[in-house]
């Protein structure tokens, strides 16, 4: 048996380890300052505005990152919609219950009490248009803080400007430099971000190409599913990180290869594994549409389409069959409340017997 003294400082020797690696986190995440040009590093007092005018790396109701992993929160934003905040895990159950029963009764929109697969097609469509329609509102701002004249058009040096400086960098000099050709000394990790982000710039300006985005360009820039044109990039882009024979195309392989990271220990290897199982079920089942083991570009930007009506009747599809207890092809309330994680990311306790006393 284990001693009361020896388990505390055990714990003692957990915590210390955990805060040397939080440490090292915190040092290795921050670019180096390698500029005249750098401020002297202080806490930004909300690390949202630091990022705000960047291409976020999570996009809502897209099936897939920016980066190749799975939005492992997709079916929550495609059900919820604008309504996603309002589930919290530490809110009250019973009203998470009620929540839930308003949302199912505004998917059964034929009244019979229980939710068909094109029920669930049209829910999901305007689930995902909630989600454009919120993208847009918040571009709107984006738009204006990189828009300092206010001509309706952003030049690549005006973002690049405001991007510099919101990575620390001195607004003024930042200008002064760029109106003067003069270089700009940045450090390598900033240098290969802005390159990226030139390169999504370049796809953004829609012909005749000039190197200035208005405001619907500018939304494509920060939200390719706003855009054809940028969602096929986004898809290149994938592509190009995954594919390791360079024939631009997918193998099962390929698309599993993809490191979560080194593998110390068995709670780590159990994580991998479970990543693992996740992408080899979606590469078959689903972005495989022809199930001949390889996927091309055409599939996975399929695949990556949120207003495809096809896509939403087959995730309606998917999304039943999770629940569908009594295997009737529909969803009652009893079964959406019992698997409420899966829909809402909120784990609804004592469901059956709360449901006939509030519904």
């Amino acid at each position: 048996m284990v001693s009361k003294r020896a388990f505390i400082c055990s714990l003692g020797s957990i915590y210390l380890s955990l805060l040397f690696v939080f440490l090292l986190m915190d040092v290795y995440a921050r670019p180096a300052n390698s500029s005249a040009l750098k401020e002297k590093a202080e806490k930004a007092a909300d690390s949202k505005d630091e990022n705000e005018i960047l291409p976020p790396d999570h996009l809502n109701g897209i099936k897939m990152e920016m980066d190749g992993h799975l939005n492992k929160e997709f079916h929550q934003e495609v059900f919820l919609g604008k309504e996603m905040e309002e589930f919290d895990e530490d809110s009250e159950p019973r009203r998470n219950r009620r929540k839930l029963m308003v949302i199912f009764s505004k998917v059964d929109q034929n009244r019979d009490k229980k939710v068909s697969a094109k029920e669930m097609q049209r829910w999901i469509m305007e689930k995902t248009e909630e989600h454009f329609q919120e993208a847009v509102e918040e571009n709107k701002m984006h738009f204006r803080a990189v828009d300092p004249d206010g001509d309706g058009h952003v030049s690549w040096d005006e973002y690049r400007i405001k991007f510099l400086a919101s990575k620390g960098f001195n607004e003024k000099e930042v200008a002064e430099k760029i109106k003067n050709n003069e270089e700009l000394k940045i450090d390598e990790e900033t240098q290969e971000v802005l390159d990226n982000l030139k390169d999504r710039w370049y796809q953004a300006d829609n012909p005749p190409p000039d190197l200035l985005l208005n405001a619907e360009e500018f939304l494509s820039f920060l939200h390719p599913e706003h855009s054809r044109g940028m969602l096929k990039f986004m898809v290149k882009e994938i592509v190009r990180d995954l594919d390791q024979d360079g024939d631009k195309k997918l193998t099962l392989s390929e698309f599993i290869s993809l490191p979560v990271g080194t593998v110390e220990n068995q709670q780590a290897q159990d994580i991998d594994d479970d990543w693992v199982k996740d992408r080899k079920k979606e590469f078959e089942e689903v972005i495989d549409a022809d199930h001949d083991g390889i996927v091309t570009m055409e599939e996975l930007e399929e695949y990556m389409d949120p207003m495809n009506e096809y896509n939403a009747l087959n995730e309606a599809k998917q999304m039943i069959a999770v629940a569908d207890e009594n295997q009737n092809h529909h969803l009652e309330l009893e079964e959406i409340l019992k698997y409420s994680e899966y829909f809402t990311g909120s784990k609804l306790m004592d469901y059956a017997r709360n449901v006939h006393e509030e519904f």
